[in-house]
């Protein structure tokens, strides 16, 4: 082995070591180079540098490489002898097979030993990288050589004795040692880096703030630990000395808060001077960072610290400030999960700033007396001392959470822990805090050492101040004044309706006043209800709450019971003649019997009320009680409202509408037949009926009734809808939504777009007066800075493959300053405006020129393309001709035509009939300038020859008196020459050589114009590549026809600019220079999705044969050509790499979404450019500027600039596990972001590091927050902060994610995006515009902390389905948000694109919240109904909230929109994607109902803020789910009517006319259809946006695509988990996929997913509606039952057939089949422990019994009583058989059940025969079941001969009994511990697969007899891929696997 002199004996493992390591199966590929330091084992990590080190000197000297990873193992050996870490032994063996090739393989090569070799080399490395290279290279450089030299000399000490390392390489080393620290890796400052500082180092403002930072000489003196010697350089480090916080932390905050100081240093003193901060730069800082403290300190009547009286006058009060938010930042940076308790961190401050001031100010200890010492701390103090013992009790509450499995009564989230240090007891932790205290400890621990791990110990603590209890009541409790004013309304409509003829004017007779009275009884009754709820629903945090909360709601239940009371008995005096309960009450009250006494009552109970609406009438009143802490104010908002804005007109006029219809059309139509049903009587019923002798019908009462109920209470929502269309549509309209949406509509108005550009998107300068060539000036540069934006977006467009490029040149648009005295338009608005001039002058008859010029001029367009096609031509050929005489016949020739134009005389000294052939020879000469350039002469040769041909055609053919201007011309040049010969021919030949080199320019310019960031670097190029693109241009205006009219022809380019286009006309804030906008960081959230697909995932086949690149090919056809024209001649490696790209960047990945953010920094430096740029650079361009020396450093300043004011971090969750994976997927998404990160340096990637470290002799993982950058080919770490626990353990995974990285964020603003998101370059141009809006102030003085933006959903193409989401989507991010933010102000925070005020959101919890389950879905949804009933049925709003837009909004938060900006973003684009996700956000809706955000906001809102609220969050999800039971209600009603023959006797009636009545009643429950106004929304924004008859045409084109059935499927979706989640919980996450959809879904993986939430509930109704059919059937008229049926109907078939309707391949035969087949398989599978449910039915049957099995009681119980609604179809039917015989005996239920009890036993025996007998006894068993068949066919032929069964009876009995069954199914999975313990459960089991089976078969049968007809199967085919069929996407091939092969081999 090598040398290792100068070590002591453990030089290597022991050979009986060596001897045990095998060469066992490795992750590592020993093969490959440069991988090994990158899969070193976590317990390892130390080595990795060493190895990295090996690697990069490898080809330099591999002796010494070797070297190096000989220390690496013995390093590793040395950590863990024993190889006992996970992948040591295998990583260890790996490394020793190599060293031991290297050993023989590498010889020295500067020395003969070892010692010798590397000493020379350390020698030779650092005299030609260090000491020539610090003042030469760049910091980053640097890093990495003196982080290669550190590692060197370490490794040079092991193998080179003491005493014989060179005095040289010592001093070589200690110069290392000493400035190392100088030249650490960087993240945007290079703080200390001395020699070549970048740009942004050299930004005055930086270096102002790096000053006061570094201002510590007044400091008290502290020591590091450790290094005592070592000065403080900073208050970072002086505060880092005094609490121990991590290296890491103090050097990611140094920046952090210098770059924070710096942005607001340069909007507060503009251009300088910068010698020392502003004065009120920390102060602005200081308050934006501790507005919540001070809110936290004032509520809790403590002084703020940074308020401190304590201070002394003569203290340094901006260093004090500085400290202040230095400190601040250090423990938020640190604090790891606690960051999301933001008054856990004040609190922390708080005693921890106030001990910064003893040590400052030597101030006296509360406690001991004595003076605070300033002793130092060693590096994780803080983190050990107050983080750990906090998160420890976060991590021990979430463990009792498990995993969402119990109650969240049973434990703490982050909100109870936050909101323990909402009161004062938090004190009592006291400074240190005390670990005994009740915070920490659990009383009774040491009593639970049996809990298993995974669980938590100790005893339950109780909530903090709200419960979230599993009940539907927290709608009431939260939004208790909507239901109180709703049911009083309703009270009075029908007191009202009741009077005589219900006419609305009926409210003022008296004795109707005197019943209206009434409802003051209700109202006391309705709030006693509320104040109940309140006590029992908050029971189990009583022991948290102060004893004035306490007293609080017991006060309030004693008044409101109080009330119930006094109201009943005062009113019941006042009714003359009392009966009944009234009249027990009246005779409570002694002998009051004035009705005066009930009305002053009223009066007292309305005061709160008065009271509330006098403050919601006086808003700076309610302002000012709200800020206020007094004590009285707080108890007296108790009562009230909040200000008044335009949303209480919104919902005034929306509830005058809503009620009128409510009472017209729902309540007044039911009143009269009501009265007659009441007044009727029935004695005769076809049941046994229980109760005869009820009066007035009450049931059949309930039955009309209930439905319509239940509507009034939802349809509020459809007039949500309505008015939020009206308004919306207004707004929309009057912000310029849609002016222009079409390419004609640009083209009629791109001349006002330059203006339009440099008004909203350019900062405003000074405009020049009076000085006419200034004011030209002024207008051509702001022209030039125009069209550098729009050619750049151009570009990006075809780096895209969104257009050609061709079309790219037709869009193009020049501008550099040229002689052309018009604007120079781009080519496609100027298409055929050359040709269409030559024919006008060529069929021109007149002699005048005045006619034929206004013809001309009468286009403005026309008029610029003649003008600049002839000073175009002018200027080539001037250019082009070499000779003197030449060039002054052409300069005669351009004088005669302008003078001739300037007199008038054209016509008459021109013949302009010839024109057309002087064009076609201009375009063959402009094809030759254009042609390649193989042979000079020839070319030359070529060009002369057309050109003599073209001056022929002028002076001959054109000009009538050209022969007398040639000689003219000549004569000037014959006393020079008199024996040449004047022939044409020997004219023009003589043509300037270099510009032959204009194919060279040519495809220069096409070489830079294919990658969007190179510049142009030759300068020699530049003239020619001008010349060539003014031939090109001139070509293009004389040849491009009418087709040009239609560029680009992609619809995706034309959406992008046209809403660019159009939103340079709506209003935005002005644009400020870069160095004065805000500063801001994108956050990405990154699990595992797709990053970049692979070559392997692109070939990768389905099940037809279809791979994704040929599916993109066929959506994506025209793309694809541009991909294919870009890439031409492309090497096949290059070319497989761009395809990876091109299909990655149409899919939902990572890659896509990094480089559409990426555009931010490309557009920031393009805006630099044109900020700080001179004129003649602008003229040149920002793609050839980088020439001279002032242009680089203009280059480095925009870089520094876009590095100063954006960030872009995505939080890579598992890179570091992926970096180490042995798994083929997780290493190449690991790849894939590391070449992310090396092509774009400015990307950073922060992941959570998972090591093995041993602590007190064991070993134990350990986490870090680890920030990386791309280096030269790896990753290069930046900081790294260990974290108290694993951090994704306590709350939901993406919050967590999200809450590790943001530390790592930089600037005043974050926008969130996910990483199916995209982005645009004229998008991210408009970003400082809305960074602007965070300084408007919106309704007094308040300014936004969150900024909404619209997004554009790219999917849409994909499939139909895709295509329903993009159109739904699309309303609600814009007239759905629209409406939110504007005048309704409810917008909260919608996810992705949003743009936050970061400092006010990471000091109030961070932008995400997290907690387990309840903060289940970082999207909360509402808005979005569609309805069943409708045909077509409605999908209208969307519209999601965040939870932290509800922490943000409770926080005193404002919430804009804006839409002048979009984002891209991606969707589910298959029927089982978007149905997970649909119950993903139904979960977390449900969850959302139950949370203490919903209570509090409902609450505080002012009571129409409220109903804006309710209605557009979990108001939507229960509408839903009202909308589906008013179906269950209404059927359910029919049957009991129809069963019992009360509806036959009330419509058989003599005393009700014709039937009239109970048809009007029947009508009147079909109110509900008219949900179909709901489409409003969608079809209003595709009109803005479109055009209205193209909205209509999508509108129809959705319904034939059967977009009805689709959206009345996702109601049942939605449905069915909000409920179940209130119900059971049983929330979580779903991983809905991100994919191509282009696979056939199993008819088993079908009913799996769609069992429980629609096929069962469509076949109950449809047995319903079957029920009611049948039986009603004799006395109804076929067109009322379908009048009131149909749409049930519609829902039934949606529900059982929709998934396999937009199933691809659904109705194919063979895949039916196959189904089938897997459908048995899947059926008849045992299940067990390990078994999937994917593979057994019994292990799927188990799973969704999960969330009955955590359930507590009261859900149990609620189950039980819903599954009691089965038992009604027996004992109704019963009675209708004919075997009955009319008898309505009790008996007759008796023997069905005694049929029914028969029928289970043989079940049972044939059940338990089958396990007993069924292996070894058959014959036995056969016996049995023989025995049993000749039973059934004896008791079946007495039934029918004796008894007089039917037929008919048999299929009733099926009706009968088959629910009772379900019934006992579902009872017995509620009680599945009880039926376990009788021994029944194996039969209910069997029971439930039968009825899976009969289920299967009634939903399979249909799709089996469709798949008989071929036809089916294409009309399905056609109707999902339609949108892709009307872009060429040949479907049928694509899934029948006929691919196009020539095609695909061209890839």
């Amino acid at each position: 082995m090598a040398s290792t002199s100068g070590t002591k004996d453990d030089v290597g493992p022991p050979r009986s070591l060596s001897r045990r390591m095998t060469r066992t199966s490795t992750m590592f590929d020993p093969n490959a180079d440069g991988v090994d330091s990158e899969l070193v084992p976590s317990s390892l990590a130390s080595i990795a540098p060493i190895l990295r080190v090996a690697n990069e000197i490898e080809k330099d000297n591999p002796r010494v490489a070797y070297l190096c990873r000989f220390h690496a193992f013995e390093k590793a050996h040395r950590m863990d002898p024993k190889s006992s870490g996970r992948g040591v032994r295998q990583f260890k063996t790996y490394l020793l097979h190599r060293l031991q090739k290297e050993e023989e393989s590498t010889k020295p090569k500067l020395a003969k030993s070892d010692p010798r070799e590397i000493q020379k080399y350390y020698q030779n490395f650092y005299e030609g990288n260090i000491r020539e290279g610090q003042y030469t290279k760049k910091p980053e450089e640097m890093a990495k050589i003196y982080q290669i030299a550190t590692v060197l000399y370490d490794v040079l000490k092991t193998v080179v004795p003491p005493s014989k390392v060179e005095p040289e390489t010592q001093q070589y080393a200690k110069d290392v040692e000493e400035n190392r620290e100088q030249y650490e890796h960087y993240n945007i400052l290079p703080l200390y880096a001395v020699g070549n500082k970048p740009a942004i180092m050299q930004l005055p403002e930086i270096k102002a703030c790096f000053r006061a930072v570094r201002h510590v000489d007044n400091l008290p003196l502290v020591r590091r630990v450790g290094d005592k010697d070592k000065p403080i350089n900073d208050i970072l480090e002086w505060l880092s000395s005094i609490f121990g916080f991590q290296k890491g932390n103090v050097a990611n905050q140094r920046e952090h808060l210098i770059l924070l100081l710096a942005n607001i240093e340069r909007r507060l003193t503009g251009e300088g001077p910068f010698e020392q901060l502003n004065n009120h730069t920390v102060k602005q800082l200081l308050d934006k960072i501790f507005k919540n403290y001070v809110s936290w300190c004032h509520y809790l009547h403590c002084t703020p610290i940074i308020d401190s009286p304590k201070v002394p006058a003569s203290a340094d009060r901006e260093q004090l400030h500085l400290l202040y938010i230095a400190l601040y930042l250090l423990i938020w940076g640190e604090a790891s999960n606690i960051r999301f308790m933001p008054e856990c961190i004040c609190y922390i401050f708080h005693n921890m700033a106030n001990e910064m001031h003893g040590t400052l100010f030597s101030n006296v200890q509360p406690v001991s007396g004595g003076t605070y010492q300033a002793a130092p701390l060693g590096e994780e103090a803080f983190l050990r001392d107050v983080i750990t013992p906090i998160y420890e009790v976060l991590r021990k509450e979430a463990r009792r959470n498990q995993d969402g499995k119990v109650s969240h009564a049973s434990w703490r989230n982050y909100d109870d822990l936050n909101e323990y240090f909402w009161s004062e007891r938090c004190f009592k932790l006291g400074w240190p805090m005390d670990k005994n205290s009740d915070f920490f400890v659990h009383s009774d621990e040491s009593s639970r050492h049996h809990a298993r791990r995974n669980q938590a110990v100790g005893k339950k603590k109780p909530k903090t101040n709200f419960v979230e209890v599993r009940t539907f009541l927290h709608l009431y409790r939260s939004f208790d004044r909507m239901w109180i004013f709703l049911i009083l309304v309703f009270q009075a409509m029908v007191i009202v309706g009741w009077h005589e003829d219900g006419s609305i004017f009926g409210i003022f007779d008296e004795d109707v006043i005197k019943n209206i009275l009434s409802i003051f009884i209700t109202f006391a009754v309705l709030n006693f209800i509320q104040a109940t709820l309140d006590i029992i629903l908050s029971f189990s945090a009583w022991r948290s709450l102060k004893p004035t909360q306490i007293l609080r709601y017991l006060l309030k239940f004693i008044v409101a019971a109080f009330w119930v009371v006094i109201f009943p008995v005062c009113y019941s005096r006042s009714v003359p003649n009392p009966t009944g309960l009234v009249r027990f009450f009246s005779t409570l009250g002694g002998n009051w019997r004035e009705q005066s006494l009930y009305n002053y009552l009223i009066a007292i109970y309305l005061i709160p009320n008065i009271l509330a609406v006098l403050l919601f009438l006086l808003p700076p009143i309610r302002r000012h009680m709200e800020r206020s802490n007094w004590r009285i104010v707080t108890f007296l908002m108790w009562w009230a409202q909040a200000s008044l804005f335009m949303y209480t007109l919104f919902w005034i006029m929306l509830l005058i509408s809503k009620f009128a219809f409510s009472y017209y059309v729902e309540i007044l139509p039911l009143i009269g037949p009501t009265k007659l049903i009441m007044q009727m009587s029935v004695s005769n019923y076809e049941w046994h009926e229980f109760f005869p002798n009820v009066t007035h019908n009450i049931g059949v009462v309930i039955a009309i009734w209930a439905p319509i109920v239940m509507v009034y209470f939802m349809d509020t929502q459809i007039w949500y809808a309505i008015y939020a269309t009206i308004i919306g549509g207004i707004y929309g309209a009057f912000s310029h939504l849609g002016e222009i949406r079409t390419l004609g509509m640009l083209r009629s108005r791109f001349e006002s777009v330059p203006s339009a550009f440099n008004e909203r998107l350019v900062p405003q300068k000074k405009r020049p007066q009076r000085d006419h060539h200034e004011e030209d000036l002024w207008v051509k540069k702001n022209i030039a800075k125009f069209s550098q934006v729009w050619n750049e977006f151009i570009f990006s467009m075809r780096m895209e493959d969104l257009i050609s490029n061709s079309e790219r040149d037709l869009l193009l648009v020049p501008y550099t300053a040229s002689d052309v005295r018009v604007v120079q338009w781009p080519p496609f608005l100027l298409a055929s405006k050359i040709p269409i001039a030559l024919d006008m002058a060529k069929d021109y008859k007149g002699k005048e020129d005045a006619d034929l010029f206004r013809r001309i001029n009468s286009d403005d367009y026309m008029r610029s393309a003649v003008i600049e096609c002839y000073r175009t031509l002018k200027d080539i050929l001037s250019d082009l001709l070499d000779d003197d005489r030449d060039k002054m016949i052409l300069k005669q020739i351009c004088d005669e035509i302008e003078t001739s134009i300037a007199q008038r005389t054209f016509l008459s000294k021109f013949r302009v009939s010839e024109l057309p052939s002087l064009n076609d020879k201009l375009e063959k000469f402009l094809d030759h300038l254009q042609a390649d350039n193989v042979d000079d002469e020839k070319y030359a040769s070529q060009i002369i020859n057309v050109l003599q041909d073209i001056m022929e055609i002028i002076i001959q053919d054109v000009m009538i008196y050209g022969h007398e201007m040639l000689e003219r011309a000549q004569s000037q040049y014959q006393d020079n020459d008199k024996k040449e010969d004047n022939d044409k021919k020997e004219r023009f030949e003589r043509i300037n050589p270099r510009l032959t080199q204009i194919r060279a320019g040519k495809e220069k310019v096409k070489s830079d114009s294919s990658n969007y960031i190179l510049i142009v670097p030759f300068a020699i190029l530049i003239y020619f590549c001008y010349r060539c693109l003014k031939v090109v241009r001139l070509r293009l205006l004389l040849t491009v026809k009418e087709s040009a009219i239609n560029v680009p022809m992609n619809l995706e380019a034309r959406r992008r600019i046209t809403f660019f286009a159009n939103s340079l006309y709506m209003k935005m804030p002005n644009a400020p220079i870069v160095r004065n906008m805000l500063s801001f960081s994108v956050l990405t959230p990154y699990y595992k999705e797709d990053v970049l697909y692979s070559k392997e995932e692109l070939q990768e086949e389905n099940e037809d044969g279809i791979t994704i690149l040929f599916y993109l090919q066929k959506i994506y056809p025209d793309e694809w050509s541009n991909f294919v024209q870009r890439t031409k001649g492309s090497d096949d490696l290059i070319l497989i790499e761009e395809t990876r790209k091109w299909v990655s960047y149409r899919g939902q990945t990572l890659s896509r979404t990094v480089r559409g953010m990426m555009y931010y920094k490309a557009a920031l430096e393009l805006q630099c450019f044109l900020d700080y740029a001179k004129d003649d650079e602008i003229f040149t361009g920002f793609r050839t500027f980088n020439i001279d020396k002032h242009d680089r450093l203009l280059k480095d300043r925009e870089s520094a600039m876009a590095d100063l004011k954006f960030t872009y971090v995505v939080s890579c969750q598992m890179y570091g596990g992926q970096k180490k994976s042995s798994a083929d997927r997780d290493h190449s998404c690991y790849v894939n972001i590391l070449n992310l990160m090396l092509t774009y340096p400015s990307l950073r990637v922060a992941y959570i590091d998972e090591r093995e470290d041993t602590i007190n002799g064991r070993s134990q993982k350990v986490f870090y927050s680890v920030l990386v950058k791309g280096g030269d080919s790896l990753d290069e770490e930046i900081y790294r902060i260990k974290l108290p626990g694993p951090p994704t353990e306590i709350g939901e995974g993406k919050p967590e994610n999200q809450n590790h990285a943001i530390i790592f964020t930089r600037g005043e603003a974050l926008q969130t995006i996910d990483m199916n998101q995209d982005n645009y370059f004229e998008e991210a141009f408009k970003m400082r515009n809305v960074l602007e809006e965070f300084h408007k102030d919106h309704h007094g003085q308040r300014r936004p902390t969150i900024l909404g933006l619209r997004e554009h959903i790219f999917t849409g193409s994909v499939s139909s389905l895709a295509w329903f989401m993009s159109n739904q989507e699309t309303s609600f991010v814009t007239i759905g948000q629209r409406v939110l933010a504007d005048p309704l102000r409810v917008r909260f925070h919608y996810g992705h694109p949003d743009i936050f005020d970061r400092l006010f959101h990471i000091t109030r919890g961070g932008v995400s919240k997290a907690s387990k389950t309840i903060n289940l879905s970082e999207d909360i949804f509402s808005g979005k109904l569609s309805k069943f009933f409708l045909t077509p049925p409605i999908y209208g709003l969307l519209i999601r909230y965040n939870h932290l837009g509800y922490n943000s909004t409770l926080r005193g938060g404002y919430v804009t929109h804006h839409e002048y900006i979009q984002v891209g973003k991606g969707r589910d684009v298959g029927m089982n994607q978007i149905s997970q996700f649909e119950a993903k956000v139904a979960n977390g809706n449900g969850e959302q109902t139950l949370s203490r955000d919903v209570y509090r906001l409902g609450r505080r809102f002012d009571f129409y803020r409220m109903f804006s609220f309710y209605f557009t969050t979990v108001g939507f999800y229960f509408s839903s789910m009202v909308t589906v039971l008013i179906v269950y209600v209404f059927l359910y009603g029919r049957m009991y009517m129809v069963l019992s023959g009360l509806e036959r006797r009330i419509i058989e009636d003599a005393t009700i006319n014709s039937n009239k009545a109970l048809e009007e009643a029947l009508a009147t429950q079909s109110v509900f259809q008219l949900g179909l106004l709901l489409v409003l929304p969608m079809v209003m924004e595709i009109g803005l946006e479109r055009g209205f008859r193209t909205a209509l045409g999508d509108f129809i084109i959705m319904q034939l695509q059967l977009a009805s059935v689709f959206f009345t499927f996702q109601l049942g979706t939605k449905a069915h988990y909000y409920g179940r989640t209130i119900l059971h919980g049983g929330s979580k996450y779903r991983a809905t996929g991100r994919g191509f959809v282009v696979f056939h879904a199993k008819f088993a993986d079908n009913y799996r997913f769609y069992s429980r939430s629609h096929f069962v509930k469509g076949l109950e109704l449809g047995i319903l509606l079957i029920i009611y059919q049948v039986y009603g059937n004799s006395y109804q008229s076929s067109n009322l039952y379908l009048f009131i049926t149909f749409s049930i109907w519609f829902l039934v078939c949606s529900w059982l057939f929709a998934p396999f309707v937009f199933n691809p391949s659904g109705f194919d035969w063979q895949k039916t089949v196959e189904d089938w087949t897997d459908w048995k398989r899947w059926m008849g599978n045992r299940g067990g422990i390990g078994i999937d449910q994917n593979k057994s039915w019994e292990s799927w049957w188990d799973a969704e019994q999960q969330h009955l099995r955590y359930t507590n009681i009261r859900g149990r119980i609620l189950e039980i009583i819903l599954s009691l609604r089965f038992f009604i179809y027996q004992y109704g039917l019963v009675y209708h058989l004919n075997i009955a015989r009319g008898s309505t005996s009790i008996l007759v239920y008796a023997l069905s059940w005694l049929v029914m009890i028969t029928a289970l036993l043989a079940l049972k025996l044939v059940s338990m025969g089958r396990r007993r007998f069924g292996t070894d006894f058959q014959l036995m068993f056969r016996i049995l079941k023989a025995l049993l068949f000749l039973g059934f066919l004896s008791i079946m032929t007495v039934l029918f001969v004796v008894c007089g069964l039917t037929i008919s009876d048999i299929f009733a009995a099926f009706l009968a009994f088959l629910p009772t069954g379900w019934a006992f199914i579902l009872i017995g999975q509620a009680c599945r511990p009880c039926v376990k313990g009788i021994g029944f459960w194996d039969s209910i089991m069997e029971l439930g697969r039968a009825y899976e089976c009969v289920m299967g078969l009634v939903v399979f049968m249909p799709i089996v007899i469709l798949s008989w007809f071929p036809f089916v199967s294409e009309f399905q085919t056609r109707l999902l891929f339609n949108q892709a069929f009307s872009r060429g996407l040949q479907i049928s091939m694509i899934l029948a696997g006929k691919k196009d092969k020539d095609k695909t081999h061209s890839t």
